[in-house]
């Protein structure tokens, strides 16, 4: 249901529910459309084409620079590659992404809802195209109430299939960043890609094309649940599309608003054109107040502005501002805009946090692993000559997408202590040299041996040590020794 339509309470002879009524946005023109339009083809083509960036990570590695590998079990991002056991910096991004909408709507109330939603961007190309094939709000709705012609279905028929076209390549898109791009495109395009991909191509193509060419302001209005949470977390200081009533009322048309000027009676600057409903996307008028299907995109606001410049009026009748300033300016009193306060400072510093967390965690991260399990059964053994052997299972992760060799060393134990790998038969210095190839794990049974004679208490603390040959990176694993 739409703005406009009447909200009256259901009586006996009532229905409960309204049919949705159509809304036709006009264009405008304006600051706040340019910055839509610019946030529109940044977003989108950054989305349609950043799987076609290379990266160079030397051999064995993927040459995309954004990629899930789901068969590979990685994620990469440019110079970063994140392993499963770091899902960590997910939930990291994760956090901060919901700050930072508690941020943004505590500055100037749904930023995110009117210039970057994915729902509001690929609507709006949605209706680019509309205006462009079916033209603006008179036509397309004269259009609407014209009988079935060639011209009508021709119209249509552009529409959607270029509508259709967005779709599929949105989808398209979307799976380009789980493959090698280039390669994942050719097979698409000889049908020797998997089946899983076309599955995928085919499902967000269809909701690309209902959500943002059909349902639009109704997945704001009734499906998407951030304008309920917004609502209870504003504040009376964050900035919203705004009627200025105090400079608006009483409107009327410009001829009797003129008419009482000359009477030196009190007149609005409010010239009731219709326009600013007229230009809004989801059918709010905003001199009605604050509600919930305002996406608030300002473009309310270009509308307004291009009316008072015709009438000869200053413009920001409609404007981001609050409800307290307009209270504050019929007291007489300035305007004031707190959008440094105790809310705003507190969402800030804990994305900066959250993000030094995640920066000093990617900047001080292992690229080598080691994890260590002691046998439980037995858990030592006294061999004939007397020295007393512990076994592990040992497993070392290699990070890099190159072979690396790893020195294994048991810290905490008398020097005599002997350390063997089975199955790994070299060694330097009498520590067993792991050898792991590029981006897997190797898992060993490791036996420590204390010679006959070594006082050791009942349980000893000790550290498995890893060395990497050529880097010199160091990892451990703590565990213990037992002895009788």
């Amino acid at each position: 249901m739409s703005a406009d339509t009447e909200r009256a309470a259901p009586g006996d002879d009532q229905e409960w529910f309204a049919s949705a009524k159509k809304i036709y946005p006009m264009a405008v023109h304006g600051t706040f459309r340019k910055i839509k339009w610019a946030l529109l083809l940044l977003t989108l083509g950054v989305y349609y084409f950043l799987p076609f960036i290379r990266w160079d990570r030397g051999p064995n590695a993927p040459g995309q620079a954004v990629l899930v590998d789901l068969e590979g079990r990685r994620a990469y991002f440019f110079f970063i590659e994140i392993w499963p056991q770091e899902v960590y910096y997910i939930t990291g991004l994760l956090i901060i992404a919901a700050i930072t909408l508690f941020l943004m709507n505590a500055v100037a109330g749904r930023l995110w809802c009117g210039y970057l939603c994915p729902q509001t961007v690929w609507t709006d190309l949605f209706l680019f195209i509309e205006r462009k094939v079916e033209g603006d709000r008179r036509e397309r709705m004269a259009l609407d109430r014209a009988p079935w012609t060639a011209e009508k279905v021709g119209k249509r028929a552009l529409k959607h299939v270029l509508w259709l076209l967005v779709a599929w390549w949105t989808g398209g898109a979307w799976v380009l960043y789980f493959s090698d791009a280039p390669t994942l495109v050719h097979d698409l395009a000889t049908l020797q890609a998997p089946f899983v991909a076309y599955a995928w191509i085919g499902i967000l193509t269809a909701t690309t094309y209902l959500l943002a060419g059909h349902m639009r302001e109704q997945v704001c209005i009734y499906m998407c649940p951030w304008p309920r949470i917004q609502a209870a977390l504003t504040d009376e200081n964050a900035l919203n599309v705004t009627y200025r009533w105090d400079r608006g009322e009483p409107r009327g048309s410009l001829k009797q608003n003129k008419a009482l000027e000359r009477q030196g009676l009190p007149a609005g600057d409010c010239v009731d054109c219709h326009q600013c409903f007229h230009a809004c996307p989801t059918g709010v008028d905003i001199r009605k107040g604050a509600q919930l299907d305002c996406i608030q995109c300002g473009l309310c606001i270009d509308a307004c502005d291009t009316v008072m410049l015709k009438v000869g009026k200053p413009t920001g009748l409609i404007a981001y501002d609050t409800d307290e300033n307009i209270q504050r300016r019929v007291e007489g009193k300035d305007s004031v805009y707190k959008i440094v306060r105790p809310r705003t400072v507190i969402y800030a510093g804990f994305i900066a946090l959250v993000g030094a967390i995640m920066l000093g965690a990617l900047l001080t991260r292992d690229f080598a692993g080691i994890s260590v399990l002691h046998d439980r059964n037995p858990i030592f053994v006294r061999l004939s000559d007397g020295s007393i052997r512990n076994g592990y299972t040992v497993r070392v992760l290699n990070k890099r997408n190159y072979e690396r060799f790893f020195m294994l060393h048991v810290e905490g134990l008398p020097a005599e202590t002997s350390v063997s790998a089975v199955g790994i038969e070299r060694t330097f210095a009498d520590r067993p040299v792991i050898d792991i190839g590029p981006d897997r794990t190797r898992e060993l049974r490791v036996l420590v041996t204390v010679p006959a004679g070594a006082k050791l208490p009942e349980s000893t603390d000790v550290t498995f040590r890893l060395t990497e040959s050529v880097m010199g990176e160091v990892v451990t694993a703590d565990d213990y020794f037992k002895a009788p």
